[in-house]
């Protein structure tokens, strides 16, 4: 099959001309303090697939994926072996709990020792084709904006670029 391409079609232009112009203003992070539940619940509730992670003044310090959790995942396994009910088990209260329940083993891992220590920034002024550039540069789908004193202030994905393509 033999594509040919049509010279007059139209040519699509970037409307935005700085990193402020392309990125998501304040953006959801995740604490780097934060635990293993707490992260796949941000990420379960909002549909999220990776999010930025953050120290207690704000400032990026890596990013948390799905992808990075499940290699957690896959190299920590952790099974709990079934209690076996020798007797009919009961609350502190006394309240008879059904069979089939077991104890949960709760992770503590943090965020921080699950992320990709990976800071890839610019600042709101950065010229949005030296953005993209370094987006393909560096095979990176995530591109954070901070500020002058490093904090978070917004991130750039390629729909926030596609967001701004018009004809």
């Amino acid at each position: 099959m033999k594509l040919t391409m049509n010279r007059d079609a139209p040519r699509l232009t970037l409307n935005a001309e700085t990193a402020g112009d392309l990125m998501t203003k304040n953006p959801i992070s995740i604490n780097q303090k934060a635990t293993l539940h707490e992260a796949l619940a941000l990420f379960t509730s909002k549909g999220f697939g990776a999010a930025p992670v953050i120290d207690n003044a704000g400032r990026p310090v890596g990013v948390l994926s799905s992808s990075d959790i499940l290699v957690h995942d896959r190299e920590n396994p952790e099974h709990l072996v079934p209690a076996v009910e020798t007797s009919p088990m009961t609350t502190a209260d006394g309240e008879s709990i059904r069979r089939g329940f077991q104890i949960e083993n709760v992770n503590t891992t943090r965020v921080a020792d699950m992320m990709t220590p990976a800071i890839f920034s610019v600042t709101p002024d950065t010229p949005a084709a030296e953005v993209i550039s370094e987006l393909q540069r560096l095979h990176v789908h995530h591109m954070f904006v901070v500020d002058r004193g490093g904090t978070l202030v917004g991130v750039i994905s390629p729909l926030d670029i596609l967001r701004h393509l018009g004809i």
